[in-house]
């Protein structure tokens, strides 16, 4: 059976005012102008808008629950409250470690990747930097270290799709290779490499590459030391690269971002929320892997022993909220914000079956009201 949703529908190519979204069987089935449908079945007009399901490349957990420690159960609930705000699909990230913590974890995580519930898994570090190491635990970040990659590699059986690695590391140029054959990201990130070094880095990879949070975890830009953010706005704007950016007005201005969207453009831009298991719960105490985090006004920081304000230790935001904070705050377009909300973090994981709204794909539907508030999330079809 043939289902229609009607009002103003996001394309990649642009909004369609007056559209409709045919979906059946879990897929899309058609898209395009209302009046190229016929009227029979038809919804009556409406104000609602249509963008498709948000895909989040970088998210620690939310409901309360944390990838990098919570047991089987508490992974599901905090996917489930992403999926709730929007998320319809996304990796579970997980922080620095032990190798023995890192392989639990993979192991923990892995029927969660096998049912779908998770479309992989992102391992921030252990191979960063300590001096810019955020919330990272520094006494778990260790050297680039090819032979614990494989045994990394080897345990999750191609659920790993994306790894966060500081330039700098010992070894880059096999870890990149490692991973590319792996089918895996290579994510640069917390790193305090030079421009030379990070543009160097970005280069590497035979498979797809990115940069994990652009601003956050490394040194901020001068005009004589572009440094790792002027290194992966060049490589990002030249097309090589996608930026990931934490658009909630904690971790970026408004104005950084609609600079990013100018300089880089939404092909290659994908909106994170870094989210922790704070996300979508009260302010408090939390944690994000080792570390305790204080979380003030939606804020989450490292929790200090003098109670002055720690490094931020993650987004309590969803990538919906980025979304729509791109859109209201720093004045991208509709169809933009939702390219790097879903369609360009898509094509990064080479997930080509799912990522915006065209006919052929997975039915993965946000439907908003005029005001960009989030009412309803199909993930194939089905109502969440």
């Amino acid at each position: 059976m043939t289902e229609y949703l009607r009002g103003t529908v996001v394309t990649p190519s642009g909004a369609i005012d007056d559209g409709v979204v045919a979906y059946g069987d879990g897929l899309i089935t058609e898209v395009g102008p209302a009046s190229a449908f016929p009227p029979a079945g038809l919804p009556a007009p409406s104000d609602r808008v249509y963008v498709p399901g948000m895909i989040d490349v970088h998210c620690h957990g939310g409901g309360g629950f944390g990838f990098p420690d919570s047991d089987a159960d508490g992974a599901r609930a905090a996917a489930a409250h992403h999926l709730g705000r929007g998320t319809t699909t996304m990796l579970a990230s997980l922080v620095s470690a032990s190798a023995d913590k890192l392989l639990e974890r993979i192991a923990t995580l892995s029927p969660l990747v096998d049912d779908g519930t998770v479309a992989g898994l992102h391992l921030e570090g252990p191979f960063l930097a300590q001096e810019v190491c955020g919330a990272q635990d520094p006494r778990y970040i260790v050297d680039g270290d090819p032979a614990l990659l494989a045994t990394l590699l080897d345990a999750a059986g191609g659920r790993i799709r994306s790894m966060t690695v500081a330039a700098e590391t010992a070894h880059f140029d096999v870890l990149a290779q490692q991973l590319s054959e792996a089918g895996a990201v290579v994510s640069v990130g917390h790193t305090a490499g030079d421009y030379d070094t990070v543009a160097a880095a970005l280069g590497t990879p035979s498979g797809p590459v990115s940069i994990t949070h652009l601003f956050n975890g490394m040194h901020p830009m001068h005009h004589r030391h572009p440094g790792a953010v002027g290194a992966s706005l060049k490589v990002a704007g030249e097309g090589r690269a996608v930026a990931e950016v934490i658009g909630d007005g904690v971790h970026l201005a408004a104005g950084t971002v609609a600079m990013v969207f100018a300089t880089v453009g939404p092909d290659h831009v994908a909106l994170i929320s870094d989210a922790m298991q704070a996300a979508g719960m009260p302010d408090g105490q939390y944690s994000l892997g080792p570390l305790e985090v204080t979380v003030g006004g939606g804020t989450a920081r490292l929790t200090t022993s003098d109670g002055t304000p720690g490094a931020i230790a993650g987004g309590t935001s969803s990538v919906f909220d980025v979304f729509s904070r791109a859109v209201r705050y720093s004045g991208v377009a509709l169809a933009d914000a939702a390219r790097a909300g879903a369609t360009t973090p898509a094509r990064l994981l080479g997930l080509k079956d799912r990522g915006e709204l065209s006919a052929g794909l997975r039915a993965d539907v946000l439907e908003l009201s005029a005001d960009l508030d989030l009412l309803r999330v199909l993930r194939g079809g089905n109502q969440v």
